[in-house]
């Protein structure tokens, strides 16, 4: 008899997918023989296939109601095959799809580790996480399963076009090695500011001889021109590109220097030296998922993920001087 097949849910967003693929991996090891059905969105399907972690990938648009029922309805259709649903993401809107779509076991998240009131009252199995990393309190969730390896790796495919197509880029602008920089990050809050990017940029290129690709994602044109901006004679190239390109670039960078955002973290799954800036969010929990890479944070600050338009003075205490050290340090390290 065939095994059964594992329900994943994690819709988005970029880094939260990036998180997830560990504890996705230990599910395949521990379970060769069954199939793992991914749903997402839309927009990160590319994401989740170049992983290869799941045999089949559903999207889904929680905003459309004929996307919720068809959603709804495949889950049904197989609803004997399902060994368990395992809901990586802890919200209603990912909840709902296992519950509603009669999945026998659903194992998630228990009270007091998801942010929505009342989302664990629609698991079957709920995990009380004892870890601090995102990565790891997912890698609970597949335990709770049945795996017997919490985590694996795993390898992100990057085509080979794609890695063409930036080599062109980079090469019309004179550009050999050089360190990516990512000043967007979700919400204001937690960005470190954009001039002090510029200056960073400056002294990567005085000191190390080092160009510096500034990757800005839709909306952020006019941050990636304050860098540019306030860089001088420093000649950084400002990037923006589809997921592929931007996981070519990555790959090939010598540093990434990033906040708590979704690029820095798909550096690390792509193997790419980083430092991590960090001011209300903690590292601890959602910095990189790597012990030889550099997550800076002054010390005594107090968490918070409450999305607000000024600038933390927790991330505004991270002086350039101190990330350049650190810079410095991981590009040493990396050698």
């Amino acid at each position: 008899m065939a095994e059964k097949n594992f329900l994943v849910l994690r819709l988005g967003s970029l880094g939260d997918i990036v998180h997830t693929f560990p504890a996705v991996a230990g599910l395949r090891a521990s379970f060769p023989g069954s199939g793992i059905v991914w749903l997402t969105s839309e927009r990160w399907r590319t994401l989740v296939e170049r992983s290869g972690l799941a045999d089949t990938i559903w999207t889904v648009d929680t905003r459309r109601l004929s996307s919720i029922r068809e959603t709804l309805r495949r889950v049904r259709s197989q609803r004997d095959s399902w060994a368990a649903s395992i809901d990586y993401q802890g919200l209603w809107k990912s909840a709902l799809f296992p519950f509603l779509g009669g999945v026998h076991r659903r194992i998630g998240f228990a009270p007091g580790v998801v942010r929505e009131f009342g989302v664990p009252l629609l698991y079957t199995d709920r995990v009380r996480t004892k870890a601090e990393h995102v990565a790891d309190q997912n890698s609970e969730l597949t335990l709770r399963a049945g795996a017997f390896q919490a985590v694996a790796p795993f390898t992100l495919r990057v085509l080979d076009e794609e890695v063409a197509a930036w080599n062109q880029e980079r090469t019309r602008a004179g550009i050999e090695r050089y360190c990516v920089l990512a000043p967007g990050g979700g919400w204001q809050s937690k960005c470190w500011p954009a001039v002090r990017f510029g200056a960073l940029c400056r002294r990567i290129r005085d000191d190390l001889g080092l160009r510096c690709v500034v990757n800005y994602g839709p909306g952020e044109e006019s941050l990636a021109e304050i860098v540019r901006a306030a860089s001088g004679n420093s000649e950084p190239l400002l990037n923006t590109n589809s997921l592929g390109g931007l996981m070519a670039m990555l790959r090939n960078a010598a540093l990434v220097v990033g906040g708590d955002t979704g690029p820095l973290h798909l550096a690390v799954a792509l193997g790419a030296p980083v430092v991590g800036l960090y001011g209300p969010t903690n590292p601890a929990r959602n910095g990189p998922y790597s012990k030889t890479d550099i997550a800076l944070r002054v010390a005594g600050v107090a968490t918070t993920h409450r999305r607000e338009s000024a600038t933390h003075p927790a991330i505004l205490a991270l002086s350039v001087e101190e990330v350049f050290a650190a810079v410095t340090r991981r590009l040493e390290a990396a050698r």
